[in-house]
């Protein structure tokens, strides 16, 4: 059972299953200069909100040893997904910029504004690596399902070659079930990694 908190903004409804602490685990399968890599990993994912119209994000995964102790960490990424909209003058920024407008408090109308043909809500996800790279994603949010895919990556001069991304996220019987295709590492884009996790 998922409880969703009462006191979101409007703009967050959509996104408000999210919401919490999620383990579990999960599988890569992805080649690399002819050879297959393959394991297990233990994955921790958070997704909370501090009153702004959009989810904090953080991520991270360590490979799964043998003994099912965990040794190596694979990823630490953090971020923040939001419903697209267009700014106004009531949003602050860029930068440290004040507001120009009044403060405009948005309602279920102006959210329900926002849906697509489609039935769902388009979202924006920015994730940054702690290997250096920056990844800015589009996509759609429709009821339990996420579908996203990179508009933009952008990687540090020591980062390894990273071209292109997409992301599903869902929930399936309670539980937060994703998939990562990457093109990376002279490799297109293909199936990198899975998981099954279970809110804590």
């Amino acid at each position: 059972m998922i409880d969703l908190p009462t006191d979101l903004p409007a703009d967050l409804v959509p996104l408000s299953w999210l919401i919490g602490v999620w383990e579990g685990t999960g599988v890569i399968d992805y080649p690399v200069d002819g050879k297959q890599l393959r394991g297990e990993f233990a994955h921790r994912v958070s997704f909370s909100h501090d009153g702004g119209p959009f989810l904090n994000y953080s991520a991270t995964a360590t490979f799964t040893g043998d003994d099912g102790s965990t040794s190596v960490q694979l990823v630490a990424e953090t971020g923040y997904w939001r419903l697209t909209r267009p700014a106004t003058d009531a949003d602050s920024g860029p930068g440290l910029l004040p507001p120009l407008g009044d403060t405009v408090d948005r309602g279920v109308d102006d959210v329900e504004a926002l849906r697509a043909a489609s039935g769902g809500f388009p979202i924006e996800v920015s994730i940054a690596h702690s290997d250096g790279m920056l990844e800015l994603y589009l996509g759609e949010i429709n009821g339990p399902r996420v579908d996203i895919a990179t508009d933009a990556v952008v990687r540090g001069a020591g980062a390894k070659e990273y071209g292109s991304a997409t992301r599903l996220y869902g929930l399936v019987d309670g539980h937060l079930l994703w998939a990562w295709d990457i093109a990376a590492l002279g490799t297109p884009l293909r199936s990198h990694a899975s998981a099954r996790l279970a809110k804590v």
